[in-house]
């Protein structure tokens, strides 16, 4: 057992190495040390908590961390990269059921009953909201897992009259929470696990009524949600580490979350309450003009010859295909003919923020030439051939040209105007979003269809012939 003070300096030691965590994440080139950082310090709110004044029963305690770690190792191992946004939603549903118990047992604890007065009421607020938000983070948690997982469809689910639903549900759960409150003892239960049933309701509504285009904010936010339940168990617990770590957690996943939303010209609020406030769009899809031509993978390996400026937009696709390994040769082949070769990175490309950046960095790509949306768009016009390689809806055109569409109005990678793009996907089915894409039929487009890992091994050997 350490001393209160002991306690109190791993905790601000602890803190120092989260911030540091994240600042080290904020770039490709310092992300390992921030990752390290994070581990460290976790490592150390760990030891220090459970080796912590009044602490008992180390026996189950070191039984359950070790059950969980045997568990955490055998996840991170099995799990693909492709599935790295369904494992980082449902790890969320973790922390928001996580909150929703120790609100639970806070609230039965028989040395919180003996609080008095302010005190008392300001830790029944404590347990009524981290329930709260809890439940959300659960059930919101679970629902984006299915989205992302293909087990839920990715449309939204949007019905007349959802977002007075909701409101309604929140104002009965604020009436339960001024009940609850002012019951006698542990009296407030029942209100409390009314309230929790509601939350968790809305928790599924809010993301079912969210579009499949929008799921890399709603998994920053609810990245956020998670961050905020577990400051508010921290509260309950009256652990120091726990309120800053959530707080962290929260204020920089709501951060992202904005951050995203700008870049995808999207409304914070019409992304978060599904659509609220937003207008509703009735008119058609627009009228899709030329035919789809397809090309050879050695016909691609002539073009990629004869250019001297290329382009590669990744996109989900590239990620299940594991394509990224024949990638990287690929350039290093282009970039020794003395060819320019980069890479165009969209905000939300795949199914997580930096998702594509990871899976580069994997196959050893150089961050020099790994560039953001803004940076590529601005010298399309100067490139001479695009390879959209298992991307769909951050090239589509419609995003600038069809109101009508789900994506209108988010910022995309104008490959058009390159003098040719290249399109490799299995078939012509559409993106996450569910709509069209007009790239297709460009004139300057080809289709090359085929799994990306394959198409571009293909285009290899062209080249080396």
């Amino acid at each position: 057992m350490i001393s209160v003070q002991i306690q109190t300096a791993a905790y601000l030691f602890a803190s120092i190495l989260f911030i540091l965590s994240l600042g080290g994440l904020s770039s490709q080139e310092s992300a390992k040390r921030g990752v390290l950082y994070g581990m460290v310090g976790m490592a150390i709110a760990i030891l220090s908590t459970v080796l912590g004044k009044d602490v008992q029963g180390y026996t189950y305690i070191i039984i359950a961390v070790a059950i969980a770690s045997l568990i955490g190792i055998i996840v991170a191992r099995k799990v693909e990269m492709t599935s790295m946004p369904q494992l980082v939603a449902i790890l969320h549903s973790f922390v928001g059921l996580a909150a929703v118990l120790v609100g639970f047992g806070s609230y039965l604890d028989p040395h919180t009953q003996t609080l008095q007065g302010s005190e008392h009421s300001i830790h029944l607020i404590e347990v009524f909201i981290g329930v709260f938000i809890g439940a959300i983070t659960f059930t919101g948690s679970i629902i984006a897992w299915g989205k992302l997982d293909g087990k839920i469809r990715s449309k939204p689910l949007v019905y007349p009259g959802r977002h007075v639903v909701n409101i309604t549900l929140v104002v009965i759960s604020i009436v339960l929470g001024v009940l609850f409150t002012m019951a006698h003892g542990t009296d407030g239960m029942i209100y409390l696990y009314i309230m929790t049933a509601i939350a968790s309701f809305i928790g599924v509504m809010l993301v079912m009524a969210i579009g499949g285009a929008d799921m890399p904010v709603v998994v920053s936010m609810l990245n956020s949600y998670s961050g905020w339940a577990a400051a508010a168990a921290g509260f309950m617990l009256g652990n120091d580490l726990l309120i800053v770590t959530g707080a962290l957690v929260g204020s920089s996943g709501a951060i992202l979350s904005i951050i995203m939303c700008e870049a995808m010209n999207r409304s914070f609020l019409s992304v978060i309450f599904g659509g609220f406030g937003a207008t509703p769009i009735t008119s058609n899809d627009e009228e899709i003009e030329g035919e789809v031509t397809s090309t050879t993978h050695e016909e691609v390996g002539e073009l990629l010859k004869e250019a001297n400026n290329i382009l590669i937009v990744p996109g989900y696709g590239m990620a299940v295909a594991k394509a990224q390994y024949p990638v990287y040769d690929l350039v290093e082949m282009l970039q020794k003919e003395g060819k320019k070769v980069t890479f165009g990175i969209h905000p939300v490309a795949g199914r997580l923020p930096g998702h594509m950046n990871v899976l580069l960095a994997e196959a050893n790509v150089s961050y020099d030439i790994v560039l953001e949306m803004e940076e590529v768009n601005d010298d399309m016009a100067e490139t001479d051939v695009v390879l959209v390689i298992g991307a769909n809806d951050i090239v589509n055109p419609g995003a600038i040209t069809d109101a009508s569409s789900p994506i209108y109005g988010m910022p995309v990678i104008k490959v058009w105007e390159a003098r040719k793009v290249i399109v490799m996907k299995r078939s012509m089915a559409t993106g996450y979003a569910g709509v069209q894409n007009p790239l297709f039929f460009k004139d300057n487009a080809d289709m090359l269809y085929g799994d990306a890992k394959d198409s571009v091994d293909k285009i290899n050997m062209a080249l080396k012939s």
